[in-house]
């Protein structure tokens, strides 16, 4: 937000022009493109082309992305109810919550509402299991429609979205680490039904403030592995190029609040180191 108006010497055309600037610039790197989705239908899809993470052909956000493959309907299987094992830290059974948010419990789920939500532990390397579900009435499209996301420590999001029939740029549907790598399949379920992601998150290494090991993660999505050993480049980042920043050992896990009455329940944590 430009705070051009606190300051009482500046004059109106100064402030006309810094808004010209503002408005100018956050149209710069808009970019679209007609795709087909893995429906097969031609879409237009908005992104961006304002810079690359290094070592990728394509922008962040960017929208003439291939879209991932729609997996094997017999494949997607979702992983509900998942018991945890015996050294997990359970973040919520369904009544409990063991975290800071102030999300609506009702029925065995939590509804996003007010924030989001932080762990009241902190984790390195883990499995998170997470199921989650949608909003049945589809409101809004892209990066409108069914919105959260799984910030792991903090800092390394693996992307919820309702992407059923829903094109967006493919680094930032469902089941991609938001900014990097798409999915390498859509394992998608109709909105309102639950999704599962079990993730194995290998966390990042630094040493003397240089980073000595990359993190790295698998997702498994509805029962399809559609993340498998990627390693990151950085942190999230929106629109632009991501890298590394020297970070704690261990982190709480967040999930974002970004706007949409998301579901989750059965959340639960493995350390793995």
């Amino acid at each position: 937000m430009l705070h051009l108006l606190r300051s009482p010497r500046l004059t109106l055309p100064i402030v006309a022009i810094g808004l010209f600037a503002f408005a100018s610039f956050a149209v710069a790197g808009d970019k679209t493109a007609k795709v087909k989705d893995a429906w097969g239908q031609e879409v237009e899809v908005k992104g961006y082309d304002d810079g690359k993470n290094p070592g990728s052909e394509w922008f962040v956000h960017d929208p003439s992305r291939p879209q991932p493959p729609l997996a094997d309907k017999k494949d997607i299987k979702p992983n509900l109810n998942a018991k945890p094992p015996a050294n997990a830290i359970i973040i919520f059974d369904g009544k409990t919550m063991n975290a800071k948010c102030n999300w609506k419990i009702e029925n065995g789920y939590a509804e996003i509402a007010k924030g989001g939500l932080t762990t009241n532990e902190s984790f390195a390397s883990a499995h998170y299991h997470i199921e989650w579900a949608a909003p049945k009435e589809v409101k809004g499209d892209g990066q409108g429609r069914g919105n959260s996301g799984i910030i792991i420590m903090g800092k390394y999001e693996i992307q919820v979205l309702d992407s059923w029939k829903n094109a967006t740029y493919p680094d930032g549907m469902a089941g991609s680490v938001y900014g990097q790598n798409p999915p390498k399949f859509n394992a998608s379920v109709p909105p309102g039904e639950w999704n599962s992601y079990d993730i194995t998150w290998l966390s990042p290494k630094f040493k003397d403030g240089e980073l000595i090991r990359p993190a790295s993660v698998t997702v498994i999505w509805n029962g399809v592995k559609v993340q498998e050993n990627y390693e990151l480049v950085g942190v999230v980042s929106h629109r632009k190029p991501t890298k590394y920043s020297p970070h704690e050992d261990k982190l709480p896990l967040n999930i974002q609040d970004h706007g949409n009455p998301i579901r989750f329940r059965n959340i639960w944590i493995t350390p793995l180191e």
